[in-house]
This record gives C-alpha cells, sequence and structure tokens, in this order.
C-alpha cells in the first residue's frame, strides 16, 4: 500500500483471538468492566475513549476476518453473540463497532487483494474503522451528495455526513462517496488527514455515547490503492446487507436482556406488590411472575432466531449464490424484527413491572428505553415485514441493500 495510506501503521498489535469460545469469553469480561459505568456515562455524556480503547487491545475487533489472511473468521452466530453481551453492559459500545464489521464484509466481498491484506492486518493489529456513511438533507438516506474526484494520482473527496458512528474513537475514516459516474465507492482514509474534521455534535436521547455526529469532507486526498468499488457488492448476491442487519439485531436483543435483568433486579429488591395481590413481596405477585415469563420467552425466541439467521449467513458467505443470500437475508430481517419488538417490549415492561419508583431520575432506568428507542429506528421493521411477506406472497427478491 502507499505512503500515505500507511500513516496508520504506527500501531502496535492487538491481542489474537484463537477460537469463537475465547471471544465470547473476553466479550463476557469486557462487558462485566463496562457495565459498572454505564449509567454514569449515559447521564454525564461522557464518551467511552478508554472502554474502546480496550475493545481494539482485547483483539474483538479482528474476529471477522477471514482465515487466510490470519484472522478466525467467526460465525455470524457470535457475532452478533459478541455484540449482544457488549451491548447488554452499554449499548453505545456495542453500536460503535457495527459500521466496523458492515466494513470488513464490503472489504471482504470487493477489495483488491493488496486492500484485503493491509486492511485485515490492520483490524487484526486493533485498528478501527469508523464510517462516514450517511448524510442528511437528502431524499432518502440510501442517497449522498458526497462526492470523490480524480486528482493525479489520486482522489479528492468533498461533502458532509452525519449518523458517523464511532469515527470520534475510531483511527481510520471509511468515506463513501459518490464518483463521476454516480457510483458509491468506499475510501479508507487515516484519521487525522488534512480535510476531515470531526464534530461531536450528535444529541439524541439514546444511544448518547456512541459519537455519532458530523464528518466534514473538504478536499480529502486519498490515494488510488485506498478505494473499493462499494456498489459492486450490490450488484451481485453478497452478504454486506445481512452481516450489518445481524449486528444491530445483537444490540437490541442486548438492551432487551438489559432490561430484564433491571426489572427482575428492582422488583426483588425494591417493587411493592399491588394492594390487591394478596402477597408479601412485589415478586410473588401471580402476574408479575406471569410478565416476566412472557418477556424472558420473547427474548429466547429471539436469540433463537438470531442464531439461526447467523447460520443463513454463514452459508450465503461460503456459497453466495442467490438462494442463499436470499434465505440469509430472510431470515436476518425475521431477527430484526423480533428484536426490535423485544428490546422495545422489555424497556417499557421494566416500568410497567417496577412502578412508579423506578422513574426516579438517579436510577437513570429509563436510559434502555431512550435506547431502544433510538437505535431501532435503524432501518424500520415495517419495511422488513414488507420485504418478507412479498417474497412469500408475490416470490419478490429482496433488494440488494445495506438494509437487508
Amino acid at each position: 500500500m502507499s505512503s500515505v495510506t500507511k500513516i496508520a501503521e504506527h500501531r502496535g498489535s492487538a491481542h489474537r483471538i484463537a477460537s469463537e469460545e475465547e471471544a465470547l469469553s473476553i466479550a463476557r469480561h469486557l462487558a462485566g468492566e463496562f457495565s459498572s459505568g454505564a449509567s454514569r456515562r449515559d447521564l454525564e455524556r461522557a464518551l467511552p475513549y478508554e472502554e474502546l480503547e480496550k475493545l481494539s487491545a482485547s483483539g474483538l475487533l479482528g474476529i471477522t476476518v477471514p482465515s487466510e489472511y490470519g484472522g478466525i473468521d467467526v460465525s455470524n452466530a457470535v457475532l452478533a453473540e459478541v455484540t449482544a453481551i457488549l451491548s447488554e453492559a452499554d449499548s453505545s459500545i456495542g453500536q460503535i463497532p457495527q459500521n466496523h464489521f458492515y466494513i470488513l464484509e464490503a472489504l471482504r466481498h470487493d477489495g483488491s487483494e493488496d486492500q484485503k491484506h493491509f486492511y485485515f492486518s490492520r483490524a487484526l493489529a486493533g485498528d478501527q474503522f469508523g464510517n462516514a456513511l450517511s448524510e442528511t438533507g437528502t431524499k432518502t438516506v440510501g442517497h449522498y451528495h458526497t462526492r470523490i474526484t480524480a486528482d493525479g494520482a489520486g482522489y479528492r473527496i468533498n461533502g458532509r455526513k452525519f449518523y458517523s458512528t464511532g469515527v470520534l474513537f475510531a483511527h481510520w475514516v471509511v468515506i463513501f462517496a459518490l464518483d463521476d459516474n454516480d457510483l458509491l465507492t468506499m475510501s479508507f482514509v487515516p484519521k487525522g488527514t488534512e480535510g476531515i474534521e470531526i464534530v461531536d455534535d450528535w444529541d439524541g436521547f439514546g444511544q448518547r455515547t456512541t459519537g455519532s455526529g458530523s464528518t466534514i469532507l473538504t478536499d480529502v486526498f486519498v490515494t488510488a490503492d485506498a478505494v473499493v468499488h462499494h456498489h459492486k457488492g450490490f450488484e451481485r448476491p453478497t452478504t454486506i446487507g445481512s452481516v450489518g442487519q445481524i449486528i444491530h439485531a445483537g444490540v437490541d436483543l442486548g438492551i432487551a436482556r438489559a432490561a430484564l435483568k433491571e426489572t427482575i433486579g428492582f422488583v426483588r429488591e425494591r417493587a411493592r406488590p399491588w394492594t390487591d395481590s394478596g402477597v408479601e413481596r412485589a415478586a410473588d405477585d401471580p402476574l408479575t411472575i406471569a410478565r416476566i415469563g412472557e418477556i424472558a420467552i420473547s427474548i429466547e425466541a429471539a436469540e433463537a432466531t438470531v442464531e439461526r439467521a447467523g447460520r443463513k449467513v454463514d452459508l450465503a458467505q461460503i456459497t453466495p449464490t442467490e438462494t442463499n443470500t436470499v434465505a440469509a437475508s430472510l431470515a436476518v430481517a425475521a431477527a430484526k424484527v423480533l428484536t426490535t419488538e423485544v428490546a422495545l417490549d422489555a424497556t417499557n415492561i421494566l416500568f410497567e413491572l417496577a412502578g412508579t419508583a423506578s422513574t426516579k431520575r438517579g436510577f437513570n432506568l429509563e436510559r434502555h428505553w431512550r435506547n431502544a428507542r433510538t437505535h431501532t429506528l435503524h432501518d424500520p421493521v415495517r419495511w422488513k415485514y414488507h420485504v418478507v411477506g412479498n417474497y412469500h406472497l408475490n416470490g419478490v427478491i429482496p433488494p440488494r441493500s445495506g438494509a437487508l
């Protein structure tokens, strides 16, 4: 790769994870560390720089690297579970690497051999890739104003991005821009490159510490060997969208688990039984018990659906036929629907069962609802119902996009 691209090679090596079991174990260990400060970080909007450094050093950012490039290429079911484990502890931290893994999947499909060797090695070394993809003010979320134009031996990029999740913490800014033919490209640019301005202006009421603000691009130079033709990933059957979406499902699953845990703890330790219940403890109220069982079963169903979807994505990665990639997209859409619904249900039931006292600001329990409501707005599930229904009723193949 070029000397410009090698700017980011100053970093050392991260831990090398050897198995899926080790990846899950490390995720659980980090989750134990991250959970204790999650409420404080949310209340103060304290950005998790230290936590993201630990995540980088842990080796988890390299677990999807294909084996031929030195990685262990974990199952997508494991990737989703790692995400859920981290998201149960702190859903902002769980969401931040989503774009990182999406970018690595796009690289798997459309990068050159030199690009794969270089950028996969950086992921294994602990580098984080942050996205500069979405924009405001366009016709839809799938439209872009940002442009990449030829300039000598390389290119210049100009535009403005928003929802740049993770860029504040990343080592690379991966910029999505339209070329002169209106085709979408993906460029790897070291953070700190002249012309990149990152603005911490994300003020959503949920997922408050994802750093999902603006990235302003002014004549940013990128070498030709750092540009990937991202549009090609949607001109044939691939798993780019299904990998990105199953990670989102993992975030919502983690939020649901966190809400159920908080509900159980509050009902056991603080809530009072209802006057007419005839019991001494809130935890003995039969209606409360049934509601806990209801949400626990819904979480169990969502977990099973996510795992099944992950296996279908695995198969589609190995054999990316139209049949396999469609099956993966439909299964992931189902997982995203169920995890969205259970995250919203669990965070509402938390207050229903815990009672008025649980709304006290000091407990900050509403962060789970705020996080669920904010994150589940990604790729609305009403369209996933439509895609699945249209396939089964009319035989319409799901569109190829990053949202499926």
